[in-house]
């Protein structure tokens, strides 16, 4: 072989080799570039509620974007929405700064470029691929939208109100060339439900209401034929909305929360839970009836989990628009709050509570996506300055539950302002997230974890990883389904170790019984290091586990706080008293304990974990 011949090869395997580098390296390069965040900027809406001719297409336009989102979003974190600002937050867009956070060095979306998307029409086309085409519902029949979210995240379609006129959202997403798959409604606008004879399509006598109706149809066709995910429900108010969209601020429709639940295929209900009155948005229907559509529901879908997993329920009692006394009902707010987690729980749920008047938020099906680590063991910590070789340093001994953080709601909304308080780490604070709503919200528990000072703590909320009554999970049970407790403890024990947690906060035991021995043994396991309660002893070991009683909720002035504790600490020491107060910042915190403290070096404010860690030294030293 010539050495011309020699040269040629050489120049072919050199040119081969960098071809493939090439080719290899654009593969590379192609994987490694992170596609675009598609933003949408949805706040037009609310400028559209303020005037009463444009209400409901205000309605329909977050109808259609919530359930597009959810669809769009199921696998893959693609769409970003701009909607909710928060007036007792600062009034900022809770969106950009949520996501100005997630963007920031070496964060989570760090990388991800954003794609402005100008109008609603490019928005739809841009994603037309991942949707199916319509699902039309009847305002007038104002539970089958929430039977459209239901069918939209099943069959990825939009949801939509029909409309007749020409320039109605129902008439335009025609034109941009979506079919209708299901029709709620006849398609000449006349009501599929009407309240009366036989049940379309299920062959089931009408409950006399057009509501129900269409309920019972739905638990049949979706719930008991598996075609909906049973490890999640959405309880957020139907277009009934539309009759009184004053009753609270704009995004109170909570529109926007159903992306996440539509992602996941979950069943949408809007009911009551009352069994002596009517429900207030249906008050010919009889009495009942709507507690009794919503028992069938939830044990259609305990019957298809068959006692193997708990249900989450995202959402809460809408109680400005309907059920409470607040609209002419007989029932307060917190009464219907309590019958309902009662409910709920028989049946093996729990609630992550999107809470009037911060229950509305948006984007949680993108912000599911974010991955989080396994975080350290929260402890205590400032232990060896309180104990003595007799057991415990004779103070009184003051710390904070620091809530209601039992909603991803609640937190979206809140913590960029309490959070970001100049006064925190001033005082011990325990930070009562219920680490279940990781689930729709991790950035919360990222964000906070990343900037914590040295006196922030973290403690699960009501009731653990969600808001149960927890002796409501053992048996006997009324509806005959078997205890629950072991998958209440399995559940939480996944949630509290993913976030290094040992104390729950604060069991909400409202109307229900004392937790039994099965349900506090529970407890001692998945978390050792104390509970707090309402019916249990003033303080007490259980199993080893600290168990006290809440002393009292604060929510006064801070010199009326203050006198409040200081009132709790007359008797001998050493002493123990953990404190409640709902959303308020940490320099609140940090006067209240200035307040108490002053003149006196008998108190001392401590975190959760030595609060609970000397108590429970206290308790043996006295056995």
């Amino acid at each position: 072989m010539n050495a011309r011949v020699l040269l040629l090869l050489f120049c072919l395997v050199s040119l081969n080799f960098q071809l493939a580098h090439a080719q290899n390296q654009a593969i590379i390069r192609k994987v490694a570039m992170p596609s675009p965040i598609s933003f949408f900027d949805l706040t037009y809406t609310q400028s559209w509620a303020a005037h009463p001719t444009r209400t409901a297409d205000a309605w329909d336009e977050v109808h259609a974007v919530a359930t597009l989102q959810g669809i769009v979003n199921r696998d893959a974190p693609r769409l970003y929405l701009r909607a909710i600002s928060n007036p007792e937050g600062g009034n900022i867009s809770v969106d950009d700064w949520w996501l100005a956070h997630l963007q920031a060095p070496g964060a989570w979306l760090e990388k991800r470029p954003v794609e402005v998307v100008s109008d609603f029409d490019s928005l739809v086309r841009r994603f037309q691929q991942f949707v199916q085409g319509l699902v039309v519902y009847d305002g007038n029949v104002p539970a089958t939208s929430c039977l459209a979210s239901t069918i939209a995240g099943v069959d990825n379609l939009i949801a939509v109100r029909y409309d007749a006129r020409p320039d109605s959202l129902f008439r335009h997403l025609q034109m941009l060339g979506l079919p209708v798959k299901v029709w709620l409604v006849h398609q000449d606008g006349s009501p599929l439900f009407t309240g009366k004879g036989v049940i379309p399509d299920i062959n089931q006598p009408s409950t006399g209401s057009a509501k129900n109706d269409a309920y019972r149809w739905a638990i049949a066709r979706y719930i008991e034929t598996g075609h909906v995910n049973t490890q999640a429900l959405a309880y957020y108010i139907d277009a009934a909305w539309l009759r009184n969209p004053h009753a609270s601020i704009f995004w109170n429709h909570t529109l926007t929360n159903h992306d996440y639940f539509v992602a996941r295929g979950a069943f949408f209900f809007d009911l009551s839970p009352w069994e002596d009155e009517p429900a207030t948005d249906d008050p010919a229907q009889p009495i009942g009836t709507d507690l009794a559509t919503l028992k069938l529901m939830l044990a259609a879908v305990a019957r298809r989990n068959a006692g193997q997993q708990l249900t989450h329920v995202g959402g809460f009692t809408p109680w400005a628009f309907k059920y409470t006394d607040a609209v002419g009902g007989k029932h307060g707010g917190v009464a219907t709050e309590w019958k309902f987690s009662e409910i709920l729980t028989a049946y093996n749920c729990y609630l992550d509570a999107d809470a009037l008047g911060l229950g509305a938020m948006a984007n949680a099906s993108f912000f599911a996506h974010q991955p989080l680590p396994q975080y350290p063991t929260e402890h205590a910590l400032n232990l060896a300055d309180y104990t003595t070789a007799q057991g415990v340093a004779a103070k009184h001994y003051v710390t904070f539950y620091v809530g209601d953080y039992d909603s991803a709601a609640w937190m979206y909304q809140m913590l960029p302002s309490i959070w970001e308080d100049p006064k925190r780490g001033a005082v011990p604070m325990g930070w009562a997230f219920n680490p279940n709503l990781a689930e729709r919200f991790p950035a919360a528990f990222w964000y906070t974890r990343q900037t914590r000072s040295a006196n922030d703590v973290f403690m699960a909320g009501d009731s653990g990883a969600g808001y149960v009554n927890p002796s409501l999970l053992e048996s006997p049970r009324p509806n005959g389904l078997p205890s629950a407790t072991a998958l209440w403890e399995a559940h939480c024990r996944r949630w509290y170790s993913q976030f290094g947690l040992g104390i729950t906060g604060f069991v909400i035991d409202g109307n229900a019984p004392p937790m039994p021995n099965n349900v506090l043994n529970a407890y001692a396991r998945f978390s050792p290091l104390g509970t707090v309660a309402q019916k249990v002893p003033e303080r007490s070991l259980h199993n080893g586990m600290p168990l006290i009683r809440m002393s009292d909720d604060l929510d006064s002035s801070p010199q009326k706080a203050a006198q409040q504790i200081l009132h709790r600490l007359d008797g001998p020491a050493p002493s123990f008293h953990i404190f409640r107060a709902i959303l308020k910042r940490p320099s609140w915190y940090a006067e209240v304990m200035a307040n108490v403290q002053a003149g006196r070096d008998d108190i001392a404010v401590v975190d959760p974990y030595t609060f609970m860690a000397l108590l429970k030294r206290d308790e043996e030293h006295k056995q």
